[in-house]
């Protein structure tokens, strides 16, 4: 399947989507593959209903996308990129190339 360029509006809408801390825990526990609602719940800390409407964020702007497996609901990241920017960001020292290049460090 071919992969389209997002529009301004839909990666605005991304990170607006990883615009919150508990959204961006479940996505670093998203990048070692797919977990159900409630590991998700365990690592937000979080109730059941936040994390749902986190989760939901999160589907709509396309980062992560549902499956429902038997009476589980498994989540997984749709962009592995977003995983692979926030480890970026979170640890710049393993990554020495990148840095130089396009921030200036």
């Amino acid at each position: 399947m071919p992969v389209r360029k997002k529009s301004p509006v839909q990666v605005a809408a991304v990170f607006k989507a990883l615009g919150h801390p508990a959204r961006l825990k479940m996505v670093r526990e998203l990048v070692d593959g797919g977990k159900c609602v409630c590991d998700l719940v365990e690592a937000a800390g979080l109730g059941w209903s936040t994390v749902s409407r986190h989760l939901s964020v999160l589907r709509e702007a396309g980062v992560v996308r549902d499956e429902k497996r038997a009476q589980q609901v498994i989540y997984q990241l749709e962009m592995p990129c977003v995983g692979r920017f926030m480890d970026c960001l979170e640890n710049p020292a393993r990554f020495p190339q990148m840095h130089a290049s396009c921030c200036g460090d």
